[in-house]
């Protein structure tokens, strides 16, 4: 199959660090994709005639063509002999009945060019016999922060008259070098309290790692994958924010996070082991009890094997490595993809936002905070907006209308009648009972609108006799008092007054004929 692109923003990214001198596979880690990728990137950017500031003041638009313009439709080579999974084959034997001659069976099955049964043993023996011990991790200062939930809530009394108790959520995170810990109860394990309490974490420790290194959780991590994790955006941009990267653990690896795997298990041992008696009313009576036992952690207990506090290590081994931490923290913004209306408004959260009206049935993205909304075609920011309730209303800027549109944009009830008694009784009247007799008002904007803009040619007083007249014969529409005016008749309206005595002859029949 086709291989997929990389995003343009990624590009951006890569060609940003390169030139910020890190090396292929700093910049992979830190971009969250392989070493491979980086190097077939600046292969692309090179083969296009693209340096770092050339690609940087492209559009994303502008970037893609140049990157792969005249690729649709190429194949990349392949292997000639797939290679099995071996670690899916170690797992698969870990199971009752299962042998290697079924699993070949299996593989052969789906690759019949692959290998034959004696090579396939072969390849699988030597590769097991390649497998590690327990590895010891060793963790360089400052370059990861591991973070998790634990799997055990803590109750929480909501109501003390009723007793009615709310499970919190208990958040850990914890450095790699010193084993400096903080944690912190959330309601919830959603994508709000996962970006607050990141702030809230790194505000703590006064610094920001390398990477940050979270489990597979959804809210992290939209699709886990061993080779290409994919990303929540709005976790990645918060990445962004303080300078730092995203290295999901490996799926189904808890090794790979063995500091907080440690960290959650002193939480649950200590802290909820300690507070199991003790009943607490609301959240932030809780969190200044995790708070307690985070600063006892941190900076009474020593660690045995190395003789000092989390807080001293922290300081000696930890701190000089940090980044800085941005001037503000990260302000949580959310992401959707939506397609444009015909109506050239976009629906955010039962709110909707206008964009100019070429973009109408465009696909777009908007991001969202709690007081802006900002649409992005191809990485192009189309229009912002202060962030509106979700009442169902419109947000429209008088720019993003078309020019026909835009002349009826001011238009409303009151101001029609307003003009329209600025201009004389009768047009007053006829205005009102135009909108009066239409199952909506606004169906009569149009015919309004058109009658008071013929008083630019025609003059206040003749508009005024030509309603009149219109009222008079019972015609209330738009042609009726232009074609008064064309032909003059609105002096006529008035003069001729009805004569109640009958006209009798014989050519005329009368109501009772058709009876």
């Amino acid at each position: 199959m086709p291989v997929e692109r990389i995003a343009m923003r990624d590009v951006r990214e890569i060609v940003r660090l390169r030139m910020a001198g890190l090396s292929t596979r700093q910049v992979g880690i830190r971009v969250g994709v392989a070493a491979s990728t980086v190097r077939l990137t600046l292969r692309r950017l090179e083969a296009a005639g693209l340096d770092g500031p050339g690609a940087l003041a492209l559009s994303e638009a502008a970037l893609e063509r140049r990157l792969f313009e005249g690729s649709a439709g190429k194949r990349p080579g392949h292997r000639r002999v797939d290679e099995p999974d071996w670690g899916r084959i170690r797992r698969e034997l870990q199971r009752k009945h299962v042998t290697l001659s079924i699993l070949w069976d299996e593989y052969i099955a789906e690759h019949p060019d692959g290998y034959r049964y004696s090579r396939f043993c072969e390849l699988y023996r030597s590769w097991e016999a390649r497998l590690p011990v327990t590895m010891r991790q060793t963790h360089a200062s400052g370059e990861k922060l591991f973070v998790d939930y634990a799997g055990d809530t803590v109750p929480v009394v909501i109501d003390r008259l009723t007793g009615e108790t709310r499970a919190a959520q208990i958040f850990v995170a914890v450095l790699g070098a010193s084993s400096f810990t903080y944690a912190e109860a959330t309601w919830t394990q959603t994508l709000p309290d996962w970006i607050e309490a990141h702030n809230r974490t790194l505000a703590a420790i006064g610094g920001v790692p390398a990477l940050l290194v979270p489990d597979n959780a959804r809210v992290a991590i939209i699709r886990a994958c061993l080779y290409d994790p994919q990303v929540n955006r709005t976790y990645t941009d918060m990445a962004r924010h303080y300078g730092t990267a995203i290295l999901p653990a490996r799926p189904r690896r808890p090794r790979d996070k063995a500091k907080v795997e440690v960290a959650v298990l002193l939480a649950e041992r200590w802290l909820l082991g300690k507070l199991r008696n003790r009943a607490f009313y609301s959240l932030a009576e809780l969190n200044a009890a995790i708070a307690e036992f985070c600063r006892w952690l941190n900076e009474e207990r020593v660690v045995r094997r190395l003789g000092a506090t989390r807080r001293h290590l922290l300081e000696t081994l930890d701190r000089p490595a940090l980044k800085e931490l941005p001037a503000e923290p990260y302000v949580l913004a959310q992401w959707r993809r939506r397609r444009v209306g015909i109506d050239y408004h976009v629906e955010i959260e039962k709110h909707f936002y206008s964009v100019p009206y070429r973009h109408a049935r465009a696909e777009v993205e908007a991001r969202f905070t709690v007081r802006t909304v900002e649409i992005f075609l191809r990485g192009e920011r189309i229009a912002v907006h202060a962030r509106g309730s979700g009442n169902g209303k419109h947000t429209t800027i008088a720019e993003h209308m078309p020019s026909s549109h835009r002349r009826y944009g001011d238009w409303t009830i009151a101001r029609i009648h307003q003009e329209a008694a600025r201009l004389g009784p009768s047009v007053a009247t006829l205005c009102t009972l135009i909108l009066e007799r239409r199952p909506h008002p606004e169906q009569g904007f149009r015919a309004c609108i058109g009658i008071l803009r013929l008083a630019r040619s025609v003059g206040a007083d003749r508009l005024d006799a030509a309603a009149e007249r219109a009222l008079t014969i019972g015609t209330l529409t738009y042609g009726s008092v232009k074609s008064i005016l064309d032909h003059r008749l609105e002096r006529a309206a008035g003069t001729a007054s009805p004569d109640p005595t009958p006209i009798r002859h014989p050519n005329i029949r009368g109501g009772g004929y058709f009876h």
